[in-house]
């Protein structure tokens, strides 16, 4: 039918955010090929989702529901995606670059022989000749990705393999209801004839999910330090004028590797994506690795000794100077100020 698929994750009743970004994504991708959007939604307890699911513009929910395909297990979903895969030939399938996502996705695309191009940050979709043969094809999806360690950008197409599968990282593409709601018809999925009794050999027996320690995805404001906050102590500051504004502390790839801070606070295309009200650069070269992880902020303010600096070209205000004499300046004039 050459529909376009999202395999939809849940947690405790709730659908992933990248799932929903996927579904925004996916509404804009569907309507420029004029096919039609489906979720592939599979658990337990998992029907009432169906109508949040068709607020961001799903055509079709493909329900599977049973107290056996909860929590996820790679085997039975796996099958369940390889059989309605083989029953609705999509022409796209896509899944979030998250655990369950880079766990289910290279198993499905192995067995469909269709290949997958992992942790995209841009869909697009466009066309393309083979400058050997001279074949023009139309709708093709780009898949979009950093590559050698995001110091590329990388465009990858799939031009006969179908269905083109990619993973996508969180954060990357927004997450917003469709202008027009989609039907949300619920459809449900055979299982039952897709999986054996091999694929629920593996039992849970316990399971335990550990809470993010640190989540600056969501953060309202972040103060970010790269490799100019100089040292480890000179990075504290961040943390100081962070803790001031009520804030998240975030961090380039240069200040992670140099040790400044834990990876999970990195931000940039080998890190997260963001989105806050405000976004103050501390320190930062702005090279394109990071900035593609921060570009979308409301306010940016850039604070550095080099005014040619990258980061200067997309904050909204540039204070130049060392960030070790500014940055005290600024907490101790907020705490003056907000007396």
């Amino acid at each position: 039918m050459q529909n376009l698929f999202v395999y939809i994750e849940t947690e405790g009743g709730k659908v992933a955010d990248v799932s929903l970004e996927l579904l925004t994504k996916g509404r804009e991708l569907a309507t420029e090929l004029g096919v039609k959007l489906e979720a592939v939604l599979i658990g337990d307890g998992v029907a009432p989702l169906a109508p949040e699911l068709a607020k961001y513009g799903t055509d079709t929910v493909w329900l599977a529901e049973d107290k056996e395909l909860a929590p996820y297990r790679t085997l039975p979903h796996a099958a369940i995606m390889c059989g309605l895969i083989e029953a609705e030939k999509p022409q796209i399938c896509l899944m979030g670059a998250t655990p369950v996502g880079r766990d289910l996705g290279p198993r499905v695309s192995s067995a469909m022989h269709s290949g997958l191009t992992a942790d995209c940050t841009s869909l697009v979709i466009g066309d393309h000749k083979d400058p050997k043969t001279g074949k023009e094809y139309t709708g093709l999806l780009y898949q979009i990705r950093p590559a050698f360690g995001g110091n590329i950008i990388a465009t990858i197409i799939n031009p006969d393999c179908r269905p083109q599968m990619a993973t996508v990282r969180e954060g990357v593409m927004r997450k917003e209801y469709a202008a027009k709601a989609g039907a949300g018809e619920v459809r449900k999925i055979d299982w039952k004839s897709m999986t054996s009794q091999a694929d629920f050999v593996v039992k849970i027996i316990e399971r335990h999910i550990e809470e993010r320690k640190i989540n600056i995805k969501g953060a309202p404001i972040i103060v970010a330090g790269g490799y100019g906050m100089g040292s480890k102590d000179g990075f504290k500051l961040c943390f100081d004028l962070a803790e001031t504004l009520g804030a998240e502390v975030g961090a380039s790839r240069a200040a992670v590797d140099s040790g400044f801070c834990e990876h999970a606070r990195q931000i940039g295309q080998t890190g997260v994506t963001v989105r806050p009200k405000l976004y103050i650069a501390c320190g930062l070269s702005g090279q394109i690795q990071h900035t593609a992880g921060m570009e979308d902020s409301s306010m940016i303010i850039s604070i550095n000794n080099d005014p040619e600096a990258p980061i200067n070209k997309i904050a909204d205000y540039t204070i130049i100077g060392d960030v070790n004499e500014v940055i005290p300046r600024m907490i101790k004039s907020y705490k003056q100020n907000s007396k």
